[in-house]
C-alpha cells in the first residue's frame, strides 16, 4: 500500500483498484459465475453486476480466460509404462 501512496495514487483510485482486484479474484474462483461470486461477497447479484459495469470489468474475458484450451492446443501426455520387478 505504501508504494501506491508514494506513486501519487489518490484514495479513490486506490479503492477502485482494490475493488477490481478483489472482485476479479472472487469471479475467477467461481469461473465467472456472478451468482456464486455475489453470494461469497455478501451482495446481491444485481449489485455485483452494477459494480462490474462501474469498474469497466468484462466478465466474459474472465470466463474465456479460464476455459481449457482445445485438445489440439494442449501438450500431449506421455504415457509411461512402469515395469514392476
Amino acid at each position: 500500500m505504501a508504494h501506491m501512496h508514494a506513486s501519487g495514487i489518490t484514495y479513490a483510485e486506490g479503492v477502485r483498484e482494490f475493488k477490481k482486484r478483489f472482485i476479479l479474484e472472487v469471479l475467477a474462483r467461481h469461473r465467472g459465475n456472478q451468482c456464486k461470486a455475489a453470494r461469497e461477497l455478501g451482495m446481491h447479484r444485481n449489485t455485483l453486476s452494477r459494480t462490474i459495469a462501474e469498474l469497466d470489468l468484462n466478465p466474459a474475458q474472465i470466463r474465456s480466460g479460464l476455459k481449457r484450451p482445445p485438445r489440439s492446443a494442449r501438450p500431449a501426455l506421455e504415457l509411461r509404462q512402469t515395469v514392476s520387478s
